[in-house]
């Protein structure tokens, strides 16, 4: 007899022409006999806009949910969303990538199938990843202050280069002239960081690395810092403010405000299959190594 397991959904509510995905999933669970909940927004949607069963589904309403899994339905900003939630419920979570890149939402709506029967064999991998917390002294933020990928600093309202005095432990590291500064995870770093020329950091490296965005020097490098080091940083700007984005959500920010990152005191479980090894990910998603000479 299989065992009983429940599932938390979470999904993007823009993609219509995608509900069928979901359709077929919920018709997987129904014949595993899973119990099913679904974030409330992506309810409403899945009941305006699809053809799915949502006969028997819980709504989730507000942050007191539990369950065995968690999915992810959409693409890797589904996922951050979908971590957000989650936060330190340790609640691993599955990515089902009905998005464009899919790096962290990995399984495909054809894999589906043989995804959920190696899960109910209790065959497949929960990876811990890093999470990082901001938090900020003189102008208290109003979002969320956890990151799985990354936290950045950003100028705002202006052509201007901001100034972005770094210190880790106490210690001055440097003060970047430039659009920005990313301090990224390990899974981040496959992200923005990576596009703005920052190193690809191994998953369970216990490794941070900050980058900065166009900066104003040739010698401004990127460097990789141990996670369980304080970074501290306060920004100067013309206009007086600027952004700081905690897994591209975004609020704005005024000069004298004091930001210290440091590594969350939890972390966000990700549910892989044997299969899919990171640095198998890294060749077939992102062409890492790709020569195109052969």
């Amino acid at each position: 007899m299989q065992q009983s397991m429940k599932f938390a959904i979470f999904g993007n509510t823009f993609q219509v022409h995608k509900s069928a995905h979901i359709a077929h999933l919920l018709d997987i669970l129904h014949r595993k006999n899973a119990r099913i909940c679904i974030i409330e927004e992506f309810y409403r949607f899945l009941k305006q806009n699809s053809t799915a069963d949502l006969n028997g589904a819980e709504i989730i309403n507000e942050n007191s949910f539990s369950a065995d899994m968690a999915l992810s339905i959409g693409g890797d900003g589904t996922f951050l969303k979908t971590a957000s939630y989650i936060g330190d419920k340790n609640i691993p979570i599955l990515g089902i990538n009905t998005g464009r890149l899919g790096f962290l939402a990995d399984i495909s709506p054809d894999e589906m199938e043989d995804a959920f029967d190696e899960i109910y064999r209790g065959h497949y991998l929960s990876e811990p990843r890093s999470v990082l917390h901001l938090e900020s002294i003189g102008n208290p933020l109003k979002g969320y202050p956890y990151g799985l990928n990354e936290i950045a600093i950003l100028k705002r309202d202006s052509s201007s280069m901001i100034t972005i005095h770094a210190s880790v432990n106490g210690e001055l590291l440097c003060s970047y002239q430039a659009d920005g500064l990313i301090i990224s995870t390990p899974t981040g770093s496959t992200g923005y960081s990576l596009s703005v020329g920052g190193p690809i950091l191994a998953p369970q490296s216990g490794t941070i690395s900050l980058t900065a965005v166009a900066p104003h020097s040739l010698n401004a490098r990127p460097i990789v810092l141990r996670d369980d080091w304080e970074i501290t940083l306060n920004v100067e700007s013309r206009n007086h403010n600027f952004l700081v984005a905690v897994d591209g959500r975004s609020e704005t920010c005024s000069e004298k405000t004091k930001l210290i990152i440091r590594r969350a005191d939890y972390s966000i479980y990700i549910v892989k299959q044997f299969r899919h090894s990171y640095f198998n990910t890294l060749r077939n998603k992102m062409m890492w190594g790709a020569d195109n000479r052969i």
